[in-house]
Order: C-alpha cells, then sequence, then structure tokens
C-alpha cells in the first residue's frame, strides 16, 4: 500500500511538471521577467553610478528591482492554476487523476520545482549585473551577507508564486485573478502600509522584503529574516491549504 502510494504520487507530481514544463505561457512569462530585470538593474545601476544612490552597496541596488520582479512570479503563478480553466483541460485532468487534494498539492510542488532555480537566476542576475558595472564604485558587501540575501529573496519569489497560484485556484480565473493580486500588491498594499504602519511589516510583501533586504543598524521595529520567512510561510500555507479545501468540494 505504501509503495502504491508512493507510486501513485511520483506519477502525479511526474504529470503536473510535464503540465508545467510544456506550457509555453510559463516560459515566456519567466524570459520576459528575466529581461525586465536586467532592464531595472541596468537602470538602478545607472543611477548608482551617478551618485543618486549615494552610499547603497552592490547588493542594496542588485536587488532594488524586486517590488517589480515579483509581478512576473505573480502572473507564473496565477497562469500555473487558471491556465487549465481556460479550454476546460481541467475536466480531463480530473478524470484521470480523480484525488483532487493529491493534484492540486503536486501542482505546487511541481510549480516550486520550476520556480526556485528560475528565481535565484533572475534575482542573482541583478545583482551579478550591478557587481559587474560598480564593483570600483559602490560599497561591496560580505559574501556571506550575499548569499543569504539571495537565499532569502529566491524563497520569497517562490512563496509568492505559491500563494498567486493558491490565489488563481480560488478565484479559477486568470484576469480576476491578476487584478486581485496586482491590485494588492501594487496599490492597497502600499497604501494601507502608511494607514496601518503598526501591522504593516505582518503583510506577506512587507514580511518577504525582510527576507532578503539587508538592513541598516538605525531601523528599528523589523524583522529578522528568518520570521519575515514564518510569515511569508504562514500566508502563503493559509492560501494553499484554502485552495485544496474549496478544490475538494466544488465541481470543475
Amino acid at each position: 500500500m505504501i509503495v502504491s502510494s508512493s507510486r501513485k504520487i511520483t506519477q502525479i507530481l511526474r504529470a503536473e511538471l510535464d503540465k508545467l514544463v510544456t506550457l509555453p505561457l510559463i516560459w515566456r512569462t519567466l524570459m520576459g521577467t528575466f529581461i525586465v530585470n536586467l532592464v531595472l538593474a541596468a537602470a538602478f545601476t545607472s543611477v548608482g553610478l551617478q551618485g543618486a544612490a549615494g552610499t547603497q552597496s552592490i547588493l542594496n541596488i542588485g536587488l532594488a528591482s524586486m517590488g517589480y520582479l515579483q509581478a512576473g512570479f505573480i502572473i507564473l503563478g496565477i497562469i500555473a492554476t487558471c491556465s487549465e480553466y481556460t479550454g476546460g483541460q481541467i475536466r480531463t485532468t480530473l478524470a484521470t487523476i480523480p484525488w483532487r487534494g493529491i493534484q492540486l498539492s503536486m501542482k505546487h510542488l511541481a510549480l516550486a520545482i520550476i520556480t526556485v532555480p528560475a528565481a535565484f537566476i533572475i534575482a542573482a542576475s541583478g545583482v551579478l549585473y550591478t557587481f559587474m558595472m560598480m564593483r570600483d564604485t559602490a560599497a561591496w558587501i560580505e559574501t556571506d551577507t550575499m548569499i543569504k540575501a539571495l537565499a532569502g529573496a529566491t524563497g520569497y519569489l517562490t512563496l509568492t508564486t505559491l500563494l498567486s497560484a493558491a490565489i488563481g485556484a480560488l478565484i479559477r480565473r486568470t484576469t480576476p485573478a491578476l487584478v486581485v493580486l496586482l491590485g494588492y500588491y501594487f496599490i492597497v498594499s502600499p497604501l494601507t502600509r502608511d494607514f496601518l504602519p503598526s501591522i504593516k511589516k505582518y503583510f506577506p510583501d512587507t514580511a518577504g522584503y525582510y527576507m532578503y533586504m539587508p538592513l541598516s543598524s538605525d531601523e528599528i521595529n523589523v524583522l529578522t529574516p528568518m520570521q519575515g520567512t514564518g510569515i511569508s510561510m504562514l500566508w502563503t500555507l493559509i492560501f494553499v491549504t484554502a485552495a485544496i479545501v474549496f478544490y475538494r468540494k466544488r465541481d470543475a
């Protein structure tokens, strides 16, 4: 029974990976995000070379595009779960794999497997570009700090993708899911932080910021990278769990 269940889960995971890998929109989104990130990195680096960035480190400038970069991973997560509803392929999926909870869980795991290396490469590319252009002018930062920051950036982008995939599974339509998530991350959250400063650090995007951005010694009332990771993971787990529960209860 254990071997049979393990084989079943492995087969479902492989099927979900195959679906994501063969979906052209996944690769177009990742490629577009990579290109946009390099453009933004070049812009922020140019500002730094002109002196407008003050004494910021290479890491601060290289990761300055993260606030915009997350949009690509939000789109990635929504596409991963909403694409099957667009053409009705979800019915074929559920006819082939009737175990809904396992199927959606494996979809999120497959998405994470794709997202982790992609997020690391894209985040690191911005830092690498900044290093190549500013290694003689900007303040340098320790290697272990850079590794921790890139790991945090990768983790944040991955969690954002999984959270977006869960929202996509709940809403089941691409455009409304995009409106909800992009509206929250780029409009609602920035505005709400000004009105609710005492709780802003517990928002998923703000908590995620502390996962990767080095903090100055004069900053107070901030989260540690581990605290930011824990809060971001909690938000993601809540929405993924909700998506699985609703997915099991309603018809395709």
